[in-house]
């Protein structure tokens, strides 16, 4: 499985030959204007909320890809309603997918679209493919829902928010590795803007000091399981 970073809370997913995009923003985003978002494959994108720094490339990635939209009922049904193919979730769900098996789980947030209509509930995603099992956090408080995860799944790695303000930042981050029982992280959004803004040495530091190994891509770099 290869992880590609592309800014915010954007990820390429690669597992064979399956291309996954989460939450595409990056056309938005100043921190990734040497990204080109035509150049991005994508099999299936999977949206964990509906703000605009989620889901703000999804109509031009998947117009051009056909991918396959995978997020809550009521993002799903916005997408489709606008022509495109999606397949709906809502939380505690599995489905199998040809990647592997994806499931929707709980996440504490809000979920608006930019006109400000309603997004359904935030949610994150538990994938198991490729013998190798992750946990996308989506944009979320730290919240005793993320203990049920390891009572299912052994995780490889988590890929946890850390920018604070929005989401739970980095000592929450930490605890939440308890609660999966990862001490592989890779965190996300976080830098890009203001509010969310971090010391990435510290950050790195904290971890270290808890026996767990932080990661922090640059914008187009990649990591494999």
């Amino acid at each position: 499985m290869k992880i590609t970073f592309y800014g915010h809370a954007c990820l390429g997913l690669q597992i064979e030959d399956t291309h996954i995009l989460v939450d595409p923003f990056i056309s938005g985003n100043p921190k990734a204007a040497h990204i080109d978002i035509n150049t991005i494959k994508a099999d299936y994108i999977l949206l964990t909320h509906a703000h605009q720094d989620h889901i703000l490339d999804v109509e031009a990635i998947a117009k051009r890809t056909d991918a396959v939209i995978v997020s809550n009922f009521e993002i799903v049904t916005h997408f489709q309603n606008l022509g495109f193919e999606g397949h709906p979730m809502n939380h505690g769900g599995t489905w199998d997918f040809d990647f592997g098996s994806l499931k929707y789980v709980n996440a504490i947030h809000t979920s608006s679209f930019p006109d400000g209509s309603y997004g359904g509930q935030p949610g994150g995603f538990v994938l198991e493919g490729e013998h190798k099992n992750i946990y996308i956090a989506g944009d979320t408080a730290l919240t005793f829902d993320m203990k049920l995860i390891p009572m299912q799944t052994k995780l490889d790695l988590a890929i946890l928010p850390i920018g604070d303000n929005f989401t739970m930042g980095i000592n929450d981050a930490i605890i939440a590795s308890d609660f999966v029982e990862c001490d592989k992280i890779l965190g996300y959004h976080f830098d890009t803007f203001g509010y969310i803004e971090i010391d990435h040495e510290a950050a790195k530091r904290k971890f270290f000091e808890k026996d767990k190994d932080l990661m922090l891509l640059e914008i187009g770099e990649s990591l494999e399981l």
